[in-house]
């Protein structure tokens, strides 16, 4: 283990019939954190720190990757090549349930079952954006974030405006929406070609004033000096001095997470 995950505790989680490790910090509401490509790197465990100092309990599962490893153009690509072709993540399939997503609504469950406050929190980004809104079809599941989701791969008109999970997955998270107070955060930059427009738009046109969405500008000139291939808002791209727009794209999402996992039933 890492030195950076060395003050995490570490065991395996069954669930689903998949077992992966999970890691585990702090004290508070639970809130699930998705790892993006390619896995439980630096950057997601600063991003766990950061919601553990905010008063979170928070669980990281490692499906894929190796944790605690450096970023690399290679171990990126080697990644994605793998998830490609993993029957668990169905990585380009549309109107898909995907057997990973049962295996993190354990996690959620579980979660919930020994934390305080109103369900649970569940974030996932890049690769894993889709699966947080999967995890929802979960009643303990009351504050799915959704930070540049990019499966289905956005490589053909209908994948780029799949939500990312199934009808029937998807129509039990809309009635939550209108029957249980669900509400969806959604993150993405506006020019990022991964995590599709369309999918922000058939998510809007479908859930509604329950989906809130931060669209970062990264348009050429922007006022940050985002790149035109900037994508991953609440980890790589925060600034803090000064803050710049995915800073406080990070503060609302800890401001998400905590009106609708504290707040009175």
């Amino acid at each position: 283990m890492t030195e950076e995950l060395s003050s995490w505790r570490r065991a395996p989680f069954t669930g689903g019939g998949l077992t992966y490790d999970c890691f585990e910090k702090g004290e508070g509401p639970g809130v699930v954190l998705i790892p993006e490509i390619p896995g439980l790197s630096p950057g997601v465990i600063g991003f766990g720190e950061h919601l553990v100092e905010a008063g979170f309990t928070v669980v990281i599962p490692s499906p894929f990757g190796t944790p605690g490893r450096k970023e690399s153009m290679g171990y990126v690509l080697g990644t994605v090549a793998r998830l490609c072709v993993s029957k668990e993540f169905r990585a380009f399939a549309v109107n898909a349930e995907r057997p990973i997503t049962k295996y993190l609504r354990a996690v959620a469950t579980d979660l919930a079952g020994r934390t305080p406050g109103r369900g649970v929190g569940v974030i996932g980004m890049c690769f894993t954006g889709g699966f947080a809104l999967a995890t929802a079809v979960e009643d303990v599941v009351t504050a799915p974030v959704l930070s540049q989701p990019s499966v289905p791969f956005p490589v053909s008109a209908k994948r780029r405006s799949d939500p990312g999970l199934s009808q029937q997955e998807f129509e039990v998270v809309k009635e939550r929406t209108r029957t249980d107070g669900l509400c969806v955060l959604g993150l993405r930059f506006s020019g990022d070609r991964a995590a599709a427009p369309e999918r922000f738009s058939t998510l809007r046109a479908q859930l509604g004033d329950a989906f809130e969405v931060i669209e970062l500008d990264s348009s050429p000139g922007n006022a940050d000096g985002y790149s035109k291939n900037a994508h991953a808002v609440l980890t790589a791209e925060v600034r803090d001095n000064p803050p710049n727009s995915a800073f406080a794209a990070r503060a609302r999402t800890v401001d998400f997470l905590r009106e609708h996992l504290t707040a009175t039933a």
